[in-house]
């Protein structure tokens, strides 16, 4: 059984998800101590708990101390199973991350996969379901993985409430994908949502986005939607020849629209003016899934985050595959070596 420290790395709920998938992917059981240790309110909540569930039921797996509040957890697994997995986390908690779980522990089976979630599209700290559909899976989709999500209706905090479909398949054979060079640059793209708000947020947020990125081709889109809760986010892309870049935004009750834009438009710049080929939230996410390539992968991220840098460490006790990083041309690039090369 593979040992793991919680407390080490980022010290947060990644370590939890990607462990027990690896585990299912794997075979290989997992006992996790210290969970999100380096938390305000260490232990397992509601979300953390709705992804050990959801994979525990992919792989009909054996588990000790899944309970919100929990600080240790025992995984055995069995045989990942395709179907159709209904889950709901219960809160206002991130839909995006009980699905990081739930496809990773399904990527060694080339056989469909679906999963509704109910809870969160669009929460603090976490991948909103606009990154998931714009560039984590049309990158996904270079490595042979074929994801679709259907948004049913946007969550936000507190009242959740918010729905997707999720339709994912892995290849029989993952292909290799390096990515070094960005390319000439094509622009900038996003969009603005509001729900339950009016439409004149979406407006201000915009004009800010474009006076931030003044000089570069932005072209915006806004949507207005009503749902069981109220909230406004904005998300944005700059395209490249070879790669595209992300960061996002999300409102706050007393928070000017026009700082929702700006904030979003000064991440992105940061992203831009860096030298990387991957966003530096990407990159921890397509890591794992460029361990299962027959052939040697590789990306440029603008900064060695926490995130990545437990990502790394994590792969390395499940797979047989060795990960090199090394900072290159003011970034740090990344390249990942299957066992048999």
């Amino acid at each position: 059984m593979i040992d793991i420290d919680g407390s080490e790395g980022e010290g947060g709920g990644q370590m939890l998800r990607t462990a027990i998938a690896l585990s299912a992917l794997t075979g290989k059981p997992v006992r996790i101590r210290n969970i999100r240790a380096n938390r305000p309110k260490p232990g397992l909540a509601a979300q953390h708990l709705c992804a050990v569930r959801g994979v525990a039921g992919i792989c009909d797996a054996q588990v000790e101390g899944a309970e919100v509040g929990s600080t240790q957890l025992q995984f055995i697994p069995n045989k990942v199973r395709a179907g159709n997995y209904n889950l709901d986390v219960g809160t206002a908690g991130s839909i995006t991350l009980v699905l990081q779980a739930c496809m990773l522990a399904s990527a060694g089976i080339p056989e469909k996969m679906r999963f509704r979630i109910v809870g969160g599209t669009n929460v603090r700290w976490s991948p909103p379901i606009d990154f998931y559909e714009r560039l984590f899976f049309p990158r996904l989709a270079t490595l042979g993985f074929r994801a679709q999500i259907t948004e049913v209706r946007r969550g936000f905090y507190p009242e959740g409430g918010g729905s997707v479909e999720v339709r994912f398949q892995a290849p029989r054979e993952v292909r290799p994908v390096v990515l070094i060079d960005r390319g000439k640059a094509l622009g900038v793209e996003g969009v603005c949502f509001t729900q339950n708000l009016p439409e004149h947020v979406c407006q201000r947020a915009v004009a800010a986005v474009s006076k931030d990125l003044l000089g570069d081709e932005v072209r915006m889109t806004s949507t207005r939607t009503d749902g069981p809760s109220a909230g406004a986010g904005i998300f944005l892309m700059a395209r490249y020849e070879k790669a595209s870049l992300a960061a996002d935004s999300l409102g706050e009750r007393g928070v000017p629209a026009e700082q929702l834009g700006s904030s979003a438009a000064r991440a992105l710049r940061q992203e831009m003016d860096g030298q990387g080929t991957l966003d530096v939230h990407a990159a921890d996410q397509l890591l794992p899934y460029m361990t299962l390539a027959t052939g040697r992968s590789a990306f440029r991220v603008r900064e060695m985050t926490g995130h990545l840098s437990t990502q790394i460490d994590l792969v390395q006790r499940f797979l047989e595959v060795r990960v090199e990083s090394f900072v290159t041309d003011g970034a740090t690039e990344v390249a990942v070596h299957p066992s048999c090369t």
